[in-house]
């Protein structure tokens, strides 16, 4: 199996990387790629990329992702995210290559409380929202087979995230307010790396939108303590200055893109083509924490 990995520096390349590896053979590629082109805003290029390697598999871990910049870098946030994948799956059309994609709960308007399915309604709230949809929309238009994965709250043990920022922070704070009216699931970079390596084993590929995010939901506050706690228990020997943990609502973080409170997934119906169990958001925090303390 011949497989191009676009975004292997990010959260999730990094993971699919290692979980590929064993599948065949992976060109990896980013931005800075100087043997193909694996840079989203190169349309042209990625395409010559798709046709000079003549892949079985392409899978795209690339993303605009700065949710708040997105507001005022519109047309990035859109080639990056809409154009690029659209171009993606006209040329895995020609070469009749399987496209797999990620997508967000951001497509979602956030309301409610129920696990949003696959079939429901979209209704983004923001720029970042509107082009990983456009993106969904324009994958399906150009007709290549392809599977796209919707997730949330994704982090890795590579670069920053969330418990890292909330390890640091309470080193360093008395007091921190930590949101606690958003709802969803903690996500692993290692997980989705693994279900797609597992969906790329398949006799018969998924085809489709699916959702994929770790069981169980939270809240960031929640979140935010699950985190100190675990970490106080693997390494005792942190010195912790934070006294308290506030819970406060979005409101008190007015940011330039609005937030969906209800970032939860239902991914059952993943579950259900592939035979497996997801594993709660709290095992993959915790194998994450384990490894960067």
């Amino acid at each position: 199996m011949k497989i191009l990995l676009l975004g292997k520096n990010g959260q999730v390349g990094w993971e699919l990387q290692r979980s590929l590896a064993p599948l065949g053979e992976v060109l990896a590629l980013d931005r800075s790629s100087t043997s193909h082109c694996g840079d989203l805003g190169n349309l042209e290029g990625l395409a010559e990329t798709v046709r000079l390697f003549r892949p079985d598999v392409v899978v795209n871990a690339a993303a605009y992702t700065a949710v708040d910049k997105a507001e005022s870098d519109q047309t990035t946030a859109h080639l990056v995210n809409a154009q690029a994948p659209e171009v993606l799956s006209r040329a895995c059309a020609d070469m009749g290559a399987y496209l797999v994609h990620f997508s967000t709960d951001y497509v979602f308007d956030g309301s409610g409380q129920k696990p949003w399915v696959e079939l429901d309604g979209t209704g983004p709230v923001n720029v970042y929202g509107q082009s990983k949809l456009a993106g969904e929309q324009g994958i399906a238009k150009q007709g290549a087979k392809h599977v796209i994965f919707r997730t949330s709250w994704v982090y890795g043990t590579e670069g920053g995230n969330f418990a890292k920022t909330m390890l640091r922070l309470a080193q360093e704070r008395e007091k921190m307010a930590v949101i606690n009216d958003q709802f969803g699931a903690p996500t692993g970079a290692a997980l989705l790396a693994d279900i797609t390596a597992v969906c790329l084993q398949q006799a018969q590929p998924l085809t489709g939108i699916y959702h994929l995010a770790a069981a169980g939901e939270t809240t960031w506050h929640d979140y935010a303590q699950y985190v100190l706690q675990t970490a106080q228990g693997l390494k005792p020997s942190l010195k912790y200055t934070v006294k308290e943990l506030a819970a406060v609502p979005t409101s008190e973080f007015p940011t330039p893109a609005a937030r969906p409170l209800n970032s939860r997934l239902n991914c059952s119906q993943l579950e259900n083509a592939l035979q497996l169990k997801l594993p709660a958001w709290q095992t993959g925090v915790g194998a994450m924490l384990s490894k960067i303390l």
